[in-house]
């Protein structure tokens, strides 16, 4: 049987396949004839070309056929090459900081007719006529979900809660390139061809290079880990605000091309898009706020609506393609009306984020690959590509100028100014999405189309790693100043930043307090800080309960009042001594530690306090605090104080306030092992003492002949042994001793002795700065999370270690200059770095 569909002709200059390869053929597709639609521009020039049906499955390979003559075996074998490929590209890039467009527009590119299909043997064997028709396909529907998804993360309430400043560098970022692009484009426009010069043509580019897309910033900036930076706030506000300034421009436009055909096409446009856009804004929404109704609290969607919604996005598309729309516009409105907030926005991000992002959306980047053919560029020349250029180039330099002007006349840093002008002139997605439109629309060939994702993968390329090197969003957070318990005079406030992921973790939280003691002479303000992760929504936010409330807050972060309640309460106790403020920030996991470290910074707090989870799996040992490891880590190295990591194993404390604190007496112990964290935490425990109900004994750990000591930090801890002991000499509740030991072997032994003697109910201990290795020689290999809780704190911590069930383990602030643990994690397996 034959078939006879259109097939786009390899034409010289213009088209989808404007390489010089010739008709693609292979020993089972056979040309008959070839007809000539007569046009010279875009996907006009379709042929029309026979070739045999192929079967879809095989017999196998043990009845002698060939797989890869087999339609379904042949997509699935690109569907593997395409993601191995980009799989090992983003490997090989991911040293020299590229974003994962740029991989992934190089993998496309590396299959196409720019490198392996040049030969014909490669294309004919995995890209034949029918493969490539459904990832073509495919591809343009991966775009379609792609901003599908970044729309419902997309919060528009966030142009509510913009400022003056965001609303200038936007105003300034859209207006400076659309007119200087213009300018240019009529200075230009007689060396143009007919298509291009038209005003409709040159409005769309000026249009589109006056945007700034939020996904394409969305996606670096996540990579990039600045999200919860003051650079990344700002730039998703401006680019959100530049978006809806720069989308209506590209409305207008897109009416002047229809009506170039005549007005009455364009009025019609108009119409459908006003219908199609009040519908979604009000019966569509309507009905997604009536889905979050019908959620049950805590509970996810139900999954008939998530596929609803997703066959809703297909229609959309659809539609919007049957008016003349660009089709993903659909989509991108669609999830925009989505309300952001779980259970929803989560529930459909959570679902389909993966599959879209791996699996399909290499589709997308195979299809620009293969429709990318540098050999077009030179067949043209510079007489066709120049004019095109130049309004490209115009745009970008104005962009990056008018943004970095506005943001230094608003008082911004030079360098964040200069960051932020980087971040604005980055170009994804969205631009490959209105490349391909703009070839369908006839506006550009090939060869322009060719040009136009060079450029973007080079801006893109350089760009991104100019800005991770230009800004680093810890560096405001090492500072000069001492900011420790150790150092704060006994007579001030103590300032105390709490970290709260869980309701689970506020009872510890809570009577760790009350045993800190604080007093009329010595009050405390307490910064609570409820951390929640970032789901089914792009912009973090951050909240200060005392300055703006959500209306909408509790069905955000459902534990959010239930902490409230808690540490209201608490804070009602002991109101005259203490004071509360109530902060809840919505981040990634990967910028949460950004968000810690700025709030105690500006808070000027001593101490952050990081309650660590244990969980324990199916061989019943215990691993403490593997969720946030990543977040504390970070936190360590960056933080602008001192930290503590409470670990609560058997949650002892979590009983009324009354029984646990009050009346009864808890026994702690200090294990001083030199070093400034040691030093940190025995100033912290000697706040402690104060608290008659807490009985207190100090271990000093000496080493044998006092091998591998450092003079200048034995002497510091001589220092603090000394006031500690003059000052508690008379305290009946406070034991002090010395053990003398050899090695790592000899400290534990003596630790056990210790808990033969009595049961101590907070065992306190500094991290690792500043100890002797000598008597922890020989324990790094008993351990597996010594990089988060030091040798000593992960041992203790431990379910191998049963009489320790609450356990402090302390690290005083790093000061700038002195460096810090290295964040990252241990080093990966080949294969798990090139699939994760």
């Amino acid at each position: 049987m034959v078939r006879v569909f259109p097939y786009r002709h390899p034409f010289k200059a213009h088209g989808w396949h404007g390489h010089s390869q010739g008709y693609q053929t292979s020993p089972s597709m056979e040309i008959r004839e070839a007809k000539f639609q007569i046009s010279s521009r875009g996907t006009a020039a379709l042929p029309l070309v026979c070739v045999r049906t192929h079967e879809s499955h095989s017999f196998g390979i043990f009845y002698g056929q060939n797989p890869l003559l087999f339609s379904f075996n042949v997509v699935l074998a690109d569907l593997i090459l395409i993601i191995l490929i980009t799989r090992a590209v983003r490997f090989l890039l991911k040293p020299l900081r590229q974003p994962r467009l740029v991989s992934e527009l190089i993998g496309g590119i590396i299959i196409g007719p720019s490198l392996l299909g040049r030969s014909e043997n490669f294309t004919t064997t995995f890209f034949p006529l029918y493969s490539q028709f459904v990832l073509r396909n495919i591809g343009v529907m991966g775009f379609m979900l792609f901003l599908f998804v970044s729309g419902v993360k997309m919060d528009i309430g966030l142009l509510k809660r913009t400022g003056k400043k965001h609303f200038y560098i936007a105003v300034s970022s859209v207006f400076a390139p659309l007119i200087t692009v213009s300018i240019v484009g009529m200075v230009t426009r007689k060396s143009m061809d007919k298509q291009l010069a038209k005003l409709s043509s040159i409005g769309s580019i000026a249009s589109s290079l006056s945007i700034t897309a939020f996904p394409i910033h969305y996606a670096v900036l996540q990579e990039l880990n600045l999200l919860s930076s003051e650079v990344g706030n700002l730039a998703l506000s401006v680019a959100l605000i530049s978006d809806s300034i720069g989308m209506n421009f590209a409305f207008v436009c897109e009416a002047i091309i229809q009506g170039e055909v005549s007005v009455e096409v364009s009025l019609w446009y108009i119409i459908s898009l006003v219908i199609l856009v009040a519908f979604m804004v009000t019966a569509i929404r309507r009905a997604m706020l009536w889905i979050i109704e019908r959620t049950p609290e805590g509970k996810p969607v139900d999954q008939f609506y998530v596929v609803a919604i997703f066959v809703l996005m297909f229609m959309l598309g659809f539609l919007t393609d049957m008016f003349g729309i660009a089709i993903a516009y659909g989509p991108f409105w669609l999830g925009l009306v989505i309300p952001n907030r779980p259970p929803l926005g989560a529930t459909l991000v959570e679902r389909s984020e993966t599959i879209i992002m791996e699996i399909i959306m290499p589709f997308s980047f195979a299809f620009i690959g293969l429709s990318t053919d540098f050999n077009s560029m030179t067949e043209a020349g510079w007489s066709n590509l120049g004019p095109l250029f130049a309004l490209v180039i115009s745009g970008y330099l104005s962009k990056f100028l008018s943004t970095l002007t506005a943001a230094i006349a608003v008082a911004l840093p030079w360098r964040d100014s200069l960051a932020l002008s980087l971040v604005l002139s980055l170009r994804g997605h969205v631009e490959l999405i209105l490349y391909v439109h703009w070839v369908d629309k006839n506006i550009i060939g090939l060869p322009n189309f060719v040009m136009l994702v060079f450029i973007t993968m080079v801006l893109t390329g350089t760009l991104t790693p100019m800005i991770s090197i230009l800004y680093d969003p810890s560096k405001p957070y090492m500072v000069n100043k001492r900011r420790t318990i150790q150092h704060t005079p006994p007579d001030t406030e103590l300032r105390i930043l709490l970290c709260i992921q869980d309701k689970e973790s506020v009872p510890s939280l809570v009577n760790l307090l009350e045993v800190s003691y604080p007093t009329v002479d010595y009050p405390f303000s307490v910064y609570a800080f409820h951390l929640v992760e970032l789901i089914g929504r792009a912009n973090p936010l951050f909240i200060d309960h005392q300055n703006q409330e959500l209306e909408d807050l509790s069905t955000r972060f459902p534990d959010s009042e239930t902490i409230q309640k808690a540490l209201k309460l608490y804070q009602e106790r002991r109101a005259e001594f203490v004071q509360l403020h109530l902060f809840t920030a919505s981040t990634a996991k990967r910028t949460m530690y950004q968000d810690v470290c700025k709030l105690a910074l500006i808070s000027k707090a001593a101490i952050i306090i990081l309650p660590l989870d244990c969980a324990a799996d199916l061989a019943t040992t215990e691993h403490c605090g593997v969720g946030q490891q990543s977040m504390n880590t970070n936190v360590l190295a960056n933080a602008p104080c001192s930290v503590g990591l409470l670990v609560d194993k058997a949650h002892r404390w979590h009983l009324p306030l009354s029984r646990s604190i009050r009346g009864s007496t808890h026994n702690f112990i200090v294990l001083f092992l030199g070093g400034a964290d040691a030093r940190e935490a025995l100033a912290y425990a000697d706040r402690m003492v104060c608290n008659p109900n807490v009985t207190l004994t100090v271990i000093r750990f000496l080493s044998s002949n006092s091998e591998g000591d450092d003079e200048r930090e034995k002497k510091l801890d001589d220092g603090v042994v000394t006031w500690f002991w003059v000052k508690n000499e008379t305290n009946e509740r406070v034991i002090y001793r010395e053990v003398v030991v050899r090695n790592g072997a000899d400290t534990v032994s003596a630790i056990q002795g210790m808990t033969e003697e009595r049961d101590y109910h907070l065992w306190i201990m500094g991290r690792k700065q500043g100890i002797n290795p000598r008597l922890l020689e020989g324990l790094s290999t008993w351990t597996e999370n010594q990089e988060e809780l030091g040798i000593l704190g992960d041992y203790i911590s431990s379910s191998d270690f049963i009489a320790a069930t609450s356990v402090l383990v302390v690290q005083q602030q790093i000061l700038r200059g002195q460096g810090a643990d290295n964040p990252s994690a241990p080093s990966q397996s080949f294969m798990k770095r090139l699939f994760c």
